[in-house]
């Protein structure tokens, strides 16, 4: 049997593993236009299979304009906004479309593909992996904007609903690294025999590196509650232009996701999860914070963010280990030993805010035709992330790869670690 179809099979099921405890109302739901429908998820990766392997003989033409997502080159397509008010086709519809997706494409792959064809499989079940993980921060945001506060997935899914973590987190301490000429990113696809890569990862080049030092661990819950309770949110001096007037606009006075207790009613801190809501543990590791946040508690704990060359130098080489989606905790847990170069957390956990902005590595070229706009268009006022998280496959990450979203970006599982110039 080809290995590929054994990888399709494997991907293609967790995504339905991971929509199973959802109704069909939960799978309707769009709580922002940044946020899709988890039903919309499964037709969309299901479309991507469809219009670039099967394109000559599409298995659904009339969803080529309901689940297209950003690709011009395709055609029109519905709103990003309103993703939610497509009440048809229906779920089991959606889910049929996706054995019809999938029966097809597994003939083909057995007939034998050519290169460029099981490029376009390995690209598209990389794309949905990526896509496992919205589906898992999208309706994390639904349930959470409910006054209910519902648990995802039953108590017994987590052994009655115990939380899962480390005790205590370690000391934080830091990692001096003397900098010098280093190479990151990837070989061009096609051009050596590693694995998969997103074309933003490469080419492989050199970068000048000056000394500094890396945070040992992520900064913690209860040390972003000690930056809030020093009024971090009412002081502008720790912000960024943009950042401050975020802060204003949107109200914010902690991470998405935290309550605050009414004033008189005591000051314990609840956290909503993928388990529904509990006491916010202070040794997990701080998440849903934007980049504004993470730039603003790096500039009161006296430190900065890491750039992407820093934190790819020193996570190359480390094993991609960690708290990634198939411990099944989903959520960030207390840091446990060191890792690689005594850096813990390296992968897993909280995607991590890097000081870099999400440009094309000297010498890149986008793809020609469609699937070129796939990383390249969006290289424009993002922010790069490392490290993957709670929600990321384990099969999907690795040390050179980039992930991006605005600064303002707050419904991710996004985290801090702390870097400083030596």
């Amino acid at each position: 049997m080809d290995g590929l179809a054994s990888q399709y099979r494997e991907v293609r099921r967790r995504t339905e593993t991971l929509a199973a405890p959802l109704s069909a109302e939960d799978c309707q739901v769009q709580s922002m236009p940044d946020a899709s429908p988890t039903k919309w998820h499964l037709a969309h990766t299901s479309w991507f299979f469809d219009t670039f392997l099967l394109g000559d003989d599409p298995v659904e033409p009339a969803y080529a304009y309901l689940f297209n997502s950003y690709y011009e080159a395709v055609g029109p397509r519905h709103p990003r906004p309103a993703r939610g008010l497509l009440t048809r086709p229906s779920l089991d519809e959606v889910r049929h479309y996706r054995r019809r997706v999938d029966e097809r494409l597994l003939e083909r792959i057995e007939r034998g593909l050519d290169d460029d064809a099981r490029a376009r499989v390995v690209l598209g079940l990389a794309h949905e992996e990526q896509h496992q993980e919205l589906i898992l921060t999208d309706i994390k945001h639904a349930l959470g904007a409910s006054p209910l506060r519902p648990r995802y997935r039953p108590a017994e899914a987590t052994g009655g609903g115990r939380r899962v973590g480390r005790g205590a987190a370690a000391p934080i301490g830091w990692v001096r690294r003397e900098g010098g000429l280093v190479e990151i990113g990837r070989a061009p696809p096609g051009a050596s025999s590693e694995p998969f890569a997103f074309d933003n990862e490469s080419p492989r080049h050199q970068t000048l590196l000056r000394p500094h030092a890396l945070a040992t661990r992520l900064v913690t819950a209860g040390e972003y509650l000690a930056f809030i309770r020093d009024g971090g949110y009412r002081r502008p001096e720790l912000w960024l232009s943009d950042g401050w007037a975020e802060v204003n606009a949107a109200g914010w006075g902690g991470p998405l996701y935290w309550r605050f207790p009414p004033p008189g009613e005591g000051d314990g801190v609840s956290v909503f999860t993928l388990d529904g809501e509990r006491p916010l543990d202070e040794a997990e590791p701080v998440a849903h914070v934007s980049y504004y946040e993470a730039d603003a508690y790096a500039r009161w704990a006296e430190a900065r963010l890491p750039t992407e060359a820093e934190w790819e130098a020193a996570a190359a080489g480390a094993p991609v280990d960690g708290n990634l989606l198939e411990s099944g905790a989903l959520h960030p847990r207390a840091a446990g030993p060191g890792g690689g170069a005594g850096l813990a957390q390296l992968f897993g956990d909280v995607w991590e805010w890097t000081a870099s902005a999400y440009g094309g590595y000297p010498g890149f070229r986008p793809a020609a035709g469609a699937l070129g706009e796939y990383n390249g268009k969006f290289m424009i006022n993002q922010l790069v992330l490392r490290g993957g998280s709670c929600f990321t496959p384990r099969s999907h990450i690795r040390a050179s790869y980039r992930n991006f979203f605005p600064p303002a970006a707050r419904w991710q599982m996004s985290g801090i670690r702390l870097a400083r110039d030596v």
